[in-house]
């Protein structure tokens, strides 16, 4: 299963690089409270990379609990949605390209345990 567990592993190393990105875009527009959550959001992502990087088996339901709860708690928000409807920016394509990642890896991270279970090929 190496070409899924890559997949996934960038998945989650991209995640990380777009909170670089993200943080710098947050820190004068939310209250302090939300800034600081989020970047404890990051910080997790970033150890979940740690964990992926070095093969441990724990990284994978991190990240799919991680990337539920970032969508859950993104996209339901009006002025991420805003941000999309006013065309692109920064801000609209931080947000879009966030979701698509924590999408990808809920996506990704069953099928890769699904063919774990049934010994399937994923190359």
């Amino acid at each position: 299963m190496p070409s899924i567990t890559r997949s996934i592993n960038l998945l989650i190393f991209l995640s990380v690089v777009l909170g670089v990105l993200l943080l710098p875009q947050l820190y004068g527009l939310v209250p302090t409270w939300l800034f600081y959550s989020v970047l404890g959001g990051w910080l997790a992502y970033v150890i979940v990379a740690v964990l992926a990087a070095s093969g441990r088996r724990i990284a994978y339901p991190l990240a799919f609990v991680l990337s539920i709860l970032t969508l859950a708690v993104s996209l339901p928000q009006p002025e991420h949605q805003s941000f999309v409807m006013a065309g692109l920016s920064l801000a609209s394509l931080t947000f879009l390209a966030g979701s698509g990642l924590q999408l990808a890896l809920v996506i990704l991270i069953p099928v890769y345990y699904l063919r774990k279970r049934t010994g399937g090929k994923t190359n």
